[in-house]
């Protein structure tokens, strides 16, 4: 039995970055005699097993197959005679092909750590093809690395066209399209994402609202549309992938009046299957675009309800980092809008001086108090 370091973990040693996770491939053994050893299996008919201590996952060097359609569709083999280069050779890119042995060898067989260097996104053998989430994490490396200047092998990039032709794309479900995305949200260069899957004809299969931002604003000068554009200056500000997000949504469908940008981005979400704290905030910016503007305290205080911003002043402070970083306030403003929200949240039904008050009536007593609060904040701006 020999083990070897495998993946991402050789990856990143070789890249000067810190390893997050490391995994395992066992060669020369049976699924019984991890089982015997201690380790946990993960699942009872995949060979995936969990160190007794660690908890570090240890997989069987295996084959596999395609036998259906889609990601789910494969078969594979995990027998004691499967060597480490064939299964190194199941995987997707040459960076992540590469294996460390106990004394610290490097085995890279199909020129990883070479590509690695030229900085080259490329897909290891035409078993790529096979799995339509490759394409995925193809762009999700390529916004994590971007800011080093990889770039997407031509091979492959005609490769993950040929399988976009083939529909292979249709089959990857919104759960998965969802978790690569949040990664290249949280990437250097998030924006890449997109980019990348326009270049393979993905784009227009997974997110026909941004392939729409190429086809209906075509870039001028620069190689992305406006709303791409934005990402990229709102990632270079702020590491918060929700703000992020909410940016992009907030950027998409210019031509279209609120109502329908609206729609449009609350479909996106329904479709992806957006978690709801992403997804809410993308709606809100949306949805207060034009309300968050105007210097009036009912306005401003509505606004504040919407966002759940007594309740939530950390939403509400995202938010107005969506709008300041999407220029449509300035620091200032965005420094008296949270100043307004924090008075308005600290008023008490003791701050009334009217103990007779209950019910609706100390409600709308409440709601007073703060709309002469957030006018006084807003005044104060003004003339300060």
């Amino acid at each position: 039995m020999d083990i070897y370091l495998v993946g991402g973990a050789v990856r990143d040693k070789l890249l000067g970055l810190p390893v997050q996770e490391r995994d395992w491939v066992v060669v020369g053994a049976s699924a019984q005699e991890m089982l015997d050893l201690g380790y946990r299996q993960v699942g009872k008919d995949f060979p995936v097993f969990l160190h007794p201590l660690t908890k570090e996952e240890y997989a069987l060097a295996r084959t596999e197959r395609k036998v259906a359609p889609g990601y789910r569709g494969f078969a594979f083999h995990a027998e004691a005679d499967v060597t480490l280069e064939q299964d190194l050779l199941r995987r997707d890119l040459t960076i992540n092909a590469m294996a460390e042995s106990a004394d610290g060898t490097l085995i890279d067989p199909y020129g990883g750590r070479q590509d690695l260097e030229a900085g080259r996104l490329r897909h290891v053998s035409a078993a790529f093809a096979e799995d339509p989430v490759r394409i995925l994490r193809v762009a999700r490396f390529a916004a994590r690395f971007g800011k080093w200047g990889f770039s997407v092998a031509h091979a492959t990039n005609a490769l993950m066209r040929t399988m976009v032709a083939a529909g292979e794309v249709d089959h990857l479900v919104a759960e998965r399209v969802w978790a690569e995305l949040a990664k290249a949200l949280a990437s250097d260069t998030p924006e890449r994402f997109f980019s990348v899957l326009h270049g393979c004809h993905a784009l227009g299969v997974l997110f026909a609202e941004i392939e729409g931002e190429y086809t209906e604003h075509p870039p001028h000068g620069q190689k992305l549309p406006s709303a791409l554009q934005q990402l990229q200056s709102v990632a270079a500000n702020s590491d918060d992938p929700h703000v992020r997000f909410a940016s992009l949504m907030l950027a998409l469908g210019g031509d279209l009046d609120q109502e329908a940008r609206l729609r449009q981005v609350e479909a996106l979400c329904a479709r992806l299957r957006v978690p709801k704290d992403y997804a809410r905030l993308a709606s809100l910016a949306v949805r207060l675009r034009t309300a968050i503007a105007g210097q009036d305290a009912e306005s401003l205080l509505s606004c504040m309800h919407a966002a759940g911003a007594f309740r939530d002043s950390a939403r509400w402070q995202q938010l107005l980092t969506v709008y300041r970083l999407c220029g449509l306030i300035d620091p200032r403003q965005a420094a008296t809008l949270e100043g307004a929200r924090a008075q308005a949240a600290a008023v008490r039904p003791g701050d009334l001086r009217d103990d007779t008050l209950s019910g609706a009536a100390l409600g709308q007593a409440i709601e007073a108090k703060r709309r002469q609060l957030i006018a006084r904040v807003i005044r104060t701006q003004a003339t300060g």
